[in-house]
């Protein structure tokens, strides 16, 4: 029984030369995670310390939400909750509607993806304008991200010559120029800023003791975001506190290392209050984050800071593309969030995973994204979401292991198969794994018949 990621992902193979840039592309980011990695001796240090950190933080969530809701609100930032997805579009939206706001710019937020806001508001009259350069490209072409920290990454410079010809971005029709096309982009972004009654952005790490609101980012988007604009948005999942600055200095080191391989982002900027005349507000946003909290098994992934470095070295997700993926996060963590959102509706992303375990070797914050994979794998019969062919295959090998006679006479007649022809057995629907793979030869003579050869002839 396929699944949806295996049928896209059928569709995105058929483009080679797309399907090896990509690859080669987040291999490079990958290399890049691992000479930063090599540059500190200390790496294992802190990725253990970072885990060590989110778990704490994590367990004692109460606690740092109650004094970092204080810390903001002390300096006159309106602090709102959220229990799911509509609550906080609707918030965001009260917000905007009493301020008779009609557009408003907004930095990169996985978490409005996660919510459809976006949507949202274009549907009740207000123009969102995404800022981030990626997801701006994909906002004029009408496109999903495919990546948590370069959205745009499958997109070619030839296709964004083209979107920004025909949104009159560009007005040098065929230039290709990375330069000129960023150019084009700013100027155009100017002046969307300079329209803009509001600004919304995520939040990459809230800091309990002194409510910051932290934000990484490499073009300075964010800042722009925050300083025309006087109303201030923040929409922030409570997974995302640390307790302090120290706390905060560890996944800084991290983050950036292994999201691109640089040492840092070019700007971390710190949101304590409104800018003078202004207001601001964070919206915080539970949705499945307490009942993740509650489960012994996956509780870990709320320990994820969205790096994306388990993206870069998935060899599933490189070959298959973002898009092959069914929930709007793609990748070893996204497969894990999805099932913690909804595991019925996104159970089919389960398969995108060979197990390498290479994701649970780089994640920053010991998340290990691939074991908790397995683990989920381990419930899709419970779901009812369990493949009935490998199910009975699974059955089957278990009878065939348990009865010894059944077993050896298997072995026995198993090089029958090497005379059926590969169009009956391996291209079938009946065996999807032959699909892509060459057929096994079985041996005339088994391990067992050799080793009592073996042990005939001493």
């Amino acid at each position: 029984m396929s699944t949806e990621h295996s049928r896209r992902a059928k569709e995105i193979l058929k483009s080679r030369d797309k399907v090896t840039r990509h690859d080669q592309t987040f291999w490079g980011i990958r290399q890049g995670h691992d000479n930063m990695m090599h540059s500190l001796p200390e790496w294992e240090q802190l990725r253990d310390h970072a885990s060590q950190i989110k778990r704490h933080t994590i367990t004692h969530l109460a606690d740092y939400l109650e004094a970092f809701t204080a810390q903001l609100e002390s300096r006159g930032v309106i602090v709102h909750w959220a229990k799911d997805a509509q609550e906080l579009n609707e918030t965001v939206y009260g917000i905007l509607d009493s301020h008779k706001v009609k557009k408003m710019v907004k930095s990169k937020s996985m978490l409005t993806e996660e919510c459809g806001l976006n949507n949202y508001l274009l549907s009740h009259g207000i123009d969102v304008v995404e800022t981030d350069l990626g997801e701006r490209i994909l906002q004029l072409m009408d496109r999903k991200p495919a990546h948590i920290v370069v959205p745009a990454c499958h997109i070619t410079k030839e296709e964004v010559a083209v979107c920004f010809e025909e949104k009159g971005i560009s007005a040098d029709k065929g230039n290709t120029d990375p330069t000129y096309l960023t150019y084009c982009a700013r100027k155009s972004l100017r002046h969307e800023f300079d329209e803009a009654q509001a600004g919304l952005t995520g939040c990459n790490f809230g800091v309990a003791k002194t409510g910051d609101i932290v934000v990484c980012t490499n073009e300075g988007n964010a800042d722009m975001t925050t300083s025309m604009p006087k109303l201030h948005i923040v929409t922030m999942g409570i997974e995302k506190l640390v307790p302090d600055y120290d706390s905060l200095a560890v996944f800084q080191r991290l983050l950036c290392r292994c999201g691109t391989g640089q040492p840092t982002t070019s700007f971390t900027s710190h949101f304590r209050q409104a800018r003078p005349g202004g207001e601001m507000h964070v919206v915080l946003l539970d949705g499945w984050r307490s009942d993740a909290l509650a489960d012994p098994e996956h509780w870990q992934t709320l320990k994820c800071i969205r790096c994306g470095a388990c993206m870069n070295t998935c060899p599933v997700y490189r070959r298959s593309t973002g898009a092959s993926y069914t929930y709007f996060i793609p990748g070893p963590i996204g497969i894990d969030l999805g099932m913690l959102n909804n595991p019925r509706r996104y159970s089919d992303n389960v398969s995108a995973c060979s197990l390498c375990m290479s994701c649970d070797n780089v994640c920053p914050a010991e998340v290990a994204p691939g074991s908790q994979i397995y683990l989920w794998r381990q419930q899709l019969d419970n779901l009812g979401k369990a493949d009935k062919l490998k199910k009975a295959m699974s059955e089957g090998m278990s009878l065939l292991f348990s009865h010894p006679p059944l077993y050896n006479t298997a072995v026995w007649f198993a090089p029958l198969a090497n005379y059926v022809p590969d169009a009956m057995t391996h291209f079938s629907n009946l065996n999807p794994w032959g699909i892509g793979h060459t057929k096994p030869e079985f041996a005339e003579k088994s391990f067992h018949q050799l080793w009592k050869t073996l042990k005939k002839s001493k």
